[in-house]
């Protein structure tokens, strides 16, 4: 039987790469350079090769806040300054939110049945503000950011320090939920916990990171609760 359900956040509940789009492209345009379907595409790579670094421990979060940008106009030839086009961009992310197909009734259906709480591993300031712009706050016991707890997903200390702060918490009735392999999926099995892989896309599995459960669409969740 289940009782608490982590979520993330980003490409599990809100559709990250549409509002990361969004925000990079008017943040280019605003420092004069054209925010192609190319070079936008190519700094959500970089993007995500560099928070992928973060996850293994080999960069800071304010190293991959400034190499994301860092890296993409030395590949564009460009000069810009860096730090203001992250401050910048940060600052229209955190405005924006688009939640993914059957997101918004997940959490309707969850509500009230099972203790919710989000895990991210997203920067607090830009999460902070795509959640209450979302208006999705009241779902949640707890909401838990790594930027905050110290630590970053996967590493066992962070859930251990969400754990911490949940009442009365049994590991044998949690579960995780998230999109990434690498983060959610092996967090949970690091901390001990069952883990669902949403896998919209199908991508392939990794031979190493296994999840319990994997979901192709959210609206499967529920049944796996239940």
């Amino acid at each position: 039987m289940f009782r608490y359900v982590l979520l993330d956040l980003d490409d599990t509940i809100l559709d990250f790469k549409k509002a990361e789009a969004v925000a990079v492209s008017e943040t280019l345009h605003a420092f004069g350079i054209e925010p192609t379907d190319a070079v936008v595409l190519r700094y959500s790579e970089i993007n995500e090769s560099q928070w992928k670094l973060l996850e293994l421990g080999e960069l800071t979060r304010e190293e991959v806040k400034l190499r994301r940008f860092q890296i993409l106009f030395e590949e564009l030839g460009v000069a810009c300054n860096a730090e203001g086009v992250r401050s910048a961009y940060e600052t229209r992310l955190a405005e924006g939110h688009f939640f993914l197909p059957g997101a918004k009734q997940l959490l309707d259906d969850l509500f009230g049945r099972y203790a919710l709480y989000i895990v991210s591993n997203g920067t607090t300031s830009v999460q902070n503000g795509r959640i209450a712009s979302a208006g999705i706050a009241h779902y949640f016991k707890n909401i838990f950011l790594s930027e905050a707890i110290g630590y970053v997903k996967p590493q066992k200390e962070f859930f251990e320090a969400c754990f911490a702060r949940i009442p009365n918490f049994d590991p044998s009735e949690a579960i995780i939920l998230g999109d990434s392999l690498t983060s959610d999926i092996l967090g949970g099995i690091n901390a001990g916990i069952r883990t669902c892989w949403f896998n919209p896309h199908k991508k392939s599995a990794h031979p190493d990171i296994i999840p319990d459960f994997e979901i192709h669409s959210l609206n499967e969740f529920l049944q796996i609760l239940l």
